[in-house]
């Protein structure tokens, strides 16, 4: 069955997109995660991949044209199948035309073809008013969070000022208007997480009408998933119409409590007594939000002593009474950069069959070199910065390790980015030096500075995270000795970088103190063979053990 790729927003401003590069060409094997080409938005040039297997039957944007997002990019599906229907602009499925043939078997008349064409007129959205809808921030962007809204229902919005906070797979990013009117509605509360295109927000002239416009865009066919409000009310309405959901449930001391069935649901999946409760609802009735926000009060508690009074009084007689206490667990909502950090890495571990190589380096005339360069005005290099240094100028020497794997074929990179892992609040992010090759130790300094800065603050761009082709991951300022890491796919290879201990060494026959670090390289065994890697390692090597080669 075959699948019409159309062009990604990959980008909140993104109306259009330029094909800068196609990497796969018609008649080829697609996997998917597959590069399929390079798309130049208003922002960066960025990756795209291919979510479908099979085969690419046809190209529907050639290199260095531009269309707009949503337009036919590509199609995949089985070798030889016809998709002259798709091309003819009949997108949808076959699966798509055997359930729209049974739906039009069921139609009772053309009266209520006509029914429905007058309700869709009248369900237009009226003039001045603009939905908005969850962006899609990054080019792996499914879904995002609201982690923060600076403008409140009621609000007067200029174009351009800051509606929110989304937060990515990747990082936190502010989300400005485009348009200038009353903030009438919020579809996505705070924390609360929606796909890509589900109603953000309605912008508009005061007073508006906002059902009708809700009512307007989901009966256009527009189908999102439903947003908390929407569940309320629906979860109300339910409640009106069906007896049976709405009953109250009887407390052990007689009293009725007043309750949601999805709220009921998950007090019974967690074991929470109904009657130490307190509703938010109507007339304190008991929600779902209620629920998840419970914590045990001492009402819950006060039957805990009584039930535990009797095996006390016979604890008494043994020498040594057992330790007494409450069991307690959170669950916490992944963040979307923790949902992408487990995605990815769990496909890297388990597609890129990983091998590792350790070497320990002697590291004096390193710690040497480093302090005669701090010693200069206005200049400031680390030991991590040496190391990514001489990371770019071995892989210049050894290009197999400098490449991706793309399933039928090998990509070698003809340019050197490295990736530097900084640790963030949630998880991990890897912004990218381009061209790490060609530049000095003090000017890697100040750009791993700079990006690590916007890390920690979520202000790092999409942009400046994407286009590694190796990685450097660095715990010694943790006081860790040696580790492995996972490979940063599509890269080949990832080092781990330890501590620089001072221990004794064996140099000239003698036992003498000296500084020593131990550093790892993983590889994918599909592009780097373990000799290539040993041979990228004694290259490192030299390079950190004389520092003065570095500057030559």
């Amino acid at each position: 069955m075959a699948e019409v790729i159309n062009m990604p927003r990959l980008s909140d401003t993104m109306e259009e997109g330029t094909v800068a590069k196609w990497l796969k060409k018609v008649g080829d094997k697609i996997e998917e995660g597959d590069i399929l080409a390079e798309i130049e938005t208003d922002k960066a040039t960025m990756e795209f991949e291919s979510f479908h297997e099979g085969t690419l039957l046809h190209i529907g944007i050639q290199e260095g044209d531009g269309a707009p997002v949503d337009s036919l990019l590509a199609i995949i599906g089985e070798e030889g199948e016809d998709i002259s229907g798709l091309l003819k602009g009949d997108s949808t499925t076959s699966t798509d035309s055997e359930e729209s043939k049974e739906e039009e078997s069921e139609a009772p008349s053309e009266s209520d073809d006509t029914t429905a064409e007058s309700a869709a007129k009248t369900s237009e959205v009226p003039e001045g008013v603009e939905i908005i809808k969850m962006p899609r921030l990054s080019d792996t962007m499914e879904e995002g969070t609201v982690a923060s809204w600076l403008k409140q229902v009621g609000d007067e919005v200029e174009e351009g000022d800051i509606l929110a906070e989304i937060e990515t797979d990747k990082a936190t990013m502010e989300f400005e208007s485009f348009y200038s009117g009353t903030l009438l509605y919020i579809g996505i509360k705070e924390g609360e997480s929606s796909p890509v295109d589900a109603v953000l927000a309605i912008i508009g002239p005061k007073g508006t009408n906002v059902e009708s416009v809700l009512s307007g865009a989901s009966s256009g066919g527009d189908e999102k998933a439903p947003t908390a409000k929407t569940e309320k009310k629906t979860e109300a309405k339910a409640e009106e119409k069906s007896p049976s959901t709405s009953a109250p449930v009887a407390a052990s001391d007689g009293k009725r409590i007043f309750v949601s069935p999805l709220a009921k649901k998950i007090a019974d999946e967690k074991g929470i007594d109904l009657s130490t409760v307190t509703g938010s609802g109507d007339h304190g009735r008991i929600v779902k939000k209620d629920i998840e926000n419970y914590q045990p009060t001492q009402k819950a508690a006060a039957s805990a002593p009584a039930q535990a009074a009797a095996p006390a009084e016979k604890a008494q007689s043994v020498a040594f009474a057992a330790p007494v206490g409450e069991e307690s667990s959170e669950e916490v909502k992944n963040s979307q950069m923790r949902k992408v950090i487990a995605k990815r890495l769990g496909e890297s571990k388990f597609s890129a069959p990983h091998y590792y190589l350790t070497i320990e380096v002697d590291m004096d005339n390193a710690k040497a070199s480093r302090e005669q360069i701090n010693s200069l005005p206005d200049t400031k290099v680390s030991f991590n910065d040496m190391v990514v240094k001489a990371c770019a100028m071995a892989l210049r020497k050894h290009p197999q390790v400098n490449t991706s794997w793309n399933g039928d074929t090998t990509r070698y990179n003809h340019h050197i980015s490295v990736g530097v892992a900084v640790a963030v609040e949630d998880g991990l992010v890897v912004p990218v030096l381009k061209f790490t090759d060609q530049m000095g130790l003090t000017q890697i300094g100040a750009s791993v500075r700079d990006l690590a800065g916007k890390a920690r603050n979520k202000k790092l761009t999409p942009a400046e995270m994407e286009g590694s082709t190796f990685t450097v991951s660095n715990l010694g300022m943790f006081g860790i000795l040696e580790f492995t890491s996972i490979i940063n796919q599509p890269n080949s290879a990832i080092l781990s970088v330890g501590a620089i201990v001072e221990k004794p060494v064996v140099k000239n026959g003698q036992i003498v103190v000296g500084n020593t670090m131990k550093v790892t390289l993983a590889c994918d065994h599909r592009t780097v063979d373990g000799a290539t890697g040993a041979q990228f390692m004694q290259t490192l090597r030299s390079f950190l053990e004389n520092p003065v080669t570095m500057l030559a």
